[in-house]
């Protein structure tokens, strides 16, 4: 089975390429695809002020190990926990980073 949007050149494409599969068009079926880009959307999001795929690529290269840092799996911590971890975290980046001030 092939799941598209309704847009009409996958109709002639699906009979061209895969004759023989079922073709449903839907704009609620293909939503499991969808989801599953999001992360990669999201940085494609911050990858629009960039001036270059390259420049881009070289940033979320190194961001992409410090992220995780600044955010903790919310949805497994209390929030007492969270607001402490939270805490120790910005501490550790403060130290590392030489940075006093407080956000």
């Amino acid at each position: 089975m092939i799941v598209t949007d309704k847009h009409r050149s996958y109709v002639a494409a699906h009979r061209l390429v895969m004759p023989s599969a079922e073709h449903r068009s839907s704009k609620y079926l293909n939503n499991h695809a969808e989801n599953s880009h999001q992360p990669t959307r999201q940085r494609e999001s911050a990858m629009r002020r960039f001036t270059s795929p390259g420049h881009a690529q070289k940033f979320l290269s190194a961001f992409s190990g410090i992220s995780p840092h600044f955010r903790p799996r919310r949805h497994l911590l209390a929030a007492a926990e969270y607001r402490t971890d939270t805490h120790h975290r910005f501490t550790a980046w403060r130290q590392v980073t030489g940075c006093t001030a407080t956000a």
